[in-house]
């Protein structure tokens, strides 16, 4: 590991040298300035971690200059000398956000055991900055895979109203990644270094969840000997996904839409409002047009939910992306279990676009899994898939049966096309689909 990097800036010379090469014998890199202007220079010019500071300076004063120091470089530590210290000064300089303060001389002891705080204190920071980098690259938009149009449809989507505060509703089968999609938009927004804080509805009973989404006070009900925030708490200013809100009941949905409406709500047990900031990212595998209907969902919730509608589409309908999807998760799975496997037979390949994929990119990714494990070799073959898969026969693009409605809907699709010349917005038009949708059928029924 390469030495720390430590910045004297002292107009002192002879201090400054003596400091210099105390700080060099316990294996620092140290950098010298004799005032803040070639300091910020020294700054500008190296990767420095502790900034060890003269209070009285020819070009400023050291207690004013740390909020400069901590804007531009807000990993640095800041210690600052004085040759008399004084209690006011030491106070502000702890309010501008110096590590500490010490005097010149009284204090020489304490200058070494406080500079190893101070570097404890700065790789912590960046340990901790760089795993917020990488997490925010595991989410963000550029990492989800796909290149099917109905996807990169969605795709665009999201993007589009991440930057915005907008209600989003994202629709689709289990399994087709609606909690990887909230997150990518969360991390694409302004909200990225705020909290996201995902719910799934339908794991709670309708009690459970009223105490996990707003929380309660002491006393609320048996066992609450606390006051405890809620997921809305949690995730003020930033983020909150609930997942499977077609599963939320009724007297909870009212709730939730007076959240939407006024950012307000009442913990259990309590008589005061509680206010937040939230964007709330909604998703559902329910038809909720019917849970309408049928009573079970409130029209004037789902008119403040879906704002904004993504579709994503399930597996079988990206059919290009299977092998993305299997190459990637033979990649992590590898990786995971110490294997390398290089590659995947075209066999393995063709067995997965026969299957339906009930369970979306879920299921795959588990049967990589148990690929990966079971495989003694260096290349995935078709005999590690399950029993049901390798043996499954799928009637699809242009092996479709006579009698199935996919048939006939796949040779209706390509009349509307032949009579519209190719016109995929007057196709849908007269289809009565969404042009999302129809690009969806024409990927599955391989009419591209």
């Amino acid at each position: 590991m390469s030495a720390n990097n430590i910045l004297i800036i002292d107009d002192e010379e002879r201090l400054c040298q003596l400091l210099s090469r105390i700080i060099a014998l316990e294996g620092f890199e140290v950098f010298e300035a004799n005032n803040l202007k070639t300091g910020f220079k020294k700054l500008k010019q190296h990767d420095i971690d502790v900034v060890i500071c003269d209070v009285k300076l020819p070009d400023g004063n050291g207690v004013d200059i740390v909020q400069e120091i901590k804007a531009k470089y807000p990993l640095c530590e800041v210690i600052l000398l004085t040759a008399y210290g004084n209690i006011p000064d030491s106070v502000q300089a702890i309010k501008n956000g110096a590590f500490d303060y010490i005097t010149k001389g009284d204090d020489n002891n304490r200058v070494i055991p406080l500079l190893y705080r101070a570097i404890n204190k700065v790789q912590l920071a960046k340990r901790v900055s760089q795993l917020e980098k990488r997490i925010a690259e595991k989410h963000s938009f550029d990492t989800i895979i796909g290149k099917s149009k109905s996807f990169l449809s969605a795709l665009e989507l999201g993007k589009k109203v991440a930057s915005t505060d907008t209600t989003v509703l994202l629709l689709g089968e289990t399994g087709t990644g609606k909690e990887v999609f909230s997150q990518a938009i969360h991390e694409a927004s302004t909200r990225k270094n705020k909290p996201f804080v995902a719910i799934n509805c339908s794991a709670f009973t309708r009690e459970l969840l009223e105490s996990e989404m707003f929380g309660y006070k002491t006393g609320a009900f048996t066992g609450a000997t606390n006051d405890k925030k809620g997921l809305f708490e949690e995730a003020n200013n930033g983020t909150i996904f609930l997942d499977e809100i077609g599963e939320m009941a009724l007297e909870l949905q009212a709730k939730l839409l007076r959240v939407i409406e006024t950012g307000e709500f009442i913990r259990v047990g309590d008589s005061s409002t509680t206010k937040v900031n939230v964007r709330i990212i909604a998703a559902t595998n329910r038809d909720l047009q019917k849970e309408i209907e049928t009573g079970h969902f409130r029209q004037d919730l789902f008119y403040r939910l879906s704002v904004f509608q993504i579709t994503l589409p399930p597996l079988r309908e990206r059919i290009v992306d299977l092998e993305l999807f299997a190459r990637y998760f033979t990649t992590v799975f590898s990786a995971k279990t110490n294997k390398r496997i290089a590659g995947i037979n075209s066999e393995f390949i063709e067995a997965l676009k026969k299957h339906s994929w009930p369970g979306n990119i879920r299921e795959l990714k588990n049967i990589i899994e148990r690929s990966v494990i079971l495989s003694n070799e260096d290349t995935l073959t078709n005999t590690l898939l399950p029993y049901e898969i390798q043996h499954h026969s799928s009637n699809r693009n242009g092996t479709l049966s006579a009698f199935a409605m996919a048939s006939v809907e796949k040779l209706h699709i390509q009349k509307v096309l032949n009579y519209t010349k190719g016109n995929k917005a007057e196709a849908s038009r007269l289809l009565e689909i969404g042009v999302a949708t129809l690009y969806r059928k024409l990927d599955e029924y391989g009419l591209n």
